[in-house]
């Protein structure tokens, strides 16, 4: 019996062909590498582009740099004010201003709007593009301390030119250490007073620590230290029983009797006893 191998059934074209098929193959599964000489252009590229992105980047900061430090171009004044000229402090601010935006001390520029006596408080901050934004406090008058300065609800003693319209505020006057005490004292004297028609326009505490008292149809009422209250309570009784109907003759009404009041008269330079 005849067998027929495999191989003998290919004709001669296949027989020459199948090994180059077999490398191409092989070519084909093997792993391709890159020539050596490619090796040192990846470093190359990879450095040139971190250059190229620095030397942006570089510019892009000298750009920011120089827009965020620029001059200041904008001073805003901001806060409720009556009595502040904002204008006359933003060309103060701006006279003082000698260095670019980001080198400013805001400390000093601060010191120099508090120093201006209607200023209570001040906040500065950096705005861009670039301005200084100044949040101010204003003082609020609730009285006369003298005849030169003012103080605020604080107590505190500010020194502003005075001018008519204050004329109104009632007048405080004391050590100046006790100004907190006065106008408590002022306060809680016109509410008892108030109570009986009448209003305190100014009130003294002399340096040995007695109170002397100016009600608002000018009587002067004399009250010392001691006991201070009971003979307050004292006088407006006597005052609404007897004085009242005379207040525009009453010059001054001294208290600090045990049991009466003196009064001395508007037309008569002299004192009588009423009580």
């Amino acid at each position: 019996m005849l067998m027929t191998l495999p191989w003998k059934n290919r004709t001669q074209e296949e027989l020459e062909t199948a090994p180059v098929r077999g490398a191409v193959r092989a070519a084909e599964a093997a792993p391709t590498t890159p020539p050596d000489s490619d090796w040192y252009w990846r470093p190359l590229v990879l450095l040139t582009l971190l250059v190229v992105f620095c030397g942006i980047l570089s510019s892009g900061s000298r750009d920011l740099w120089r827009w965020l430090d620029g001059p200041v171009a904008e001073i805003q004044i901001e806060g409720a004010s009556r009595h502040l000229d904002k204008q006359a402090i933003a060309h103060e601010m701006a006279a003082s201003l000698d260095r670019p935006m980001l080198e400013l001390d805001l400390e000093p520029l601060r010191e120099q709007v508090i120093a201006n006596p209607w200023v209570h408080d001040a906040t500065i901050s950096r705005q861009w593009p670039p301005a200084l934004k100044v949040n101010v406090v204003e003082e609020v008058p609730v009285a006369r301390w003298s005849d030169k300065g003012l103080l605020n609800n604080q107590g505190d003693i500010f020194w502003p030119a005075l001018k008519p319209e204050y004329s109104s505020l009632p007048m405080l006057n004391g050590p100046a250490h006790e100004t907190v005490r006065i106008m408590e004292q002022f306060h809680d004297l016109n509410r008892m007073f108030a109570a009986r028609g009448l209003k305190l326009t100014g009130l003294t505490l002399e340096p040995r620590g007695a109170w002397n008292i100016e009600l608002d149809n000018g009587i002067r009422v004399v009250a010392g230290r001691d006991r201070l209250i009971p003979r307050l309570k004292r006088f407006l009784t006597v005052y609404q029983l007897q004085l009242a109907a005379r207040a525009d003759e009453i010059e001054q009404v001294d208290i600090r009797y045990t049991n009466g009041i003196a009064v001395r008269w508007r037309a008569e330079e002299k004192s009588e006893n009423a009580g």
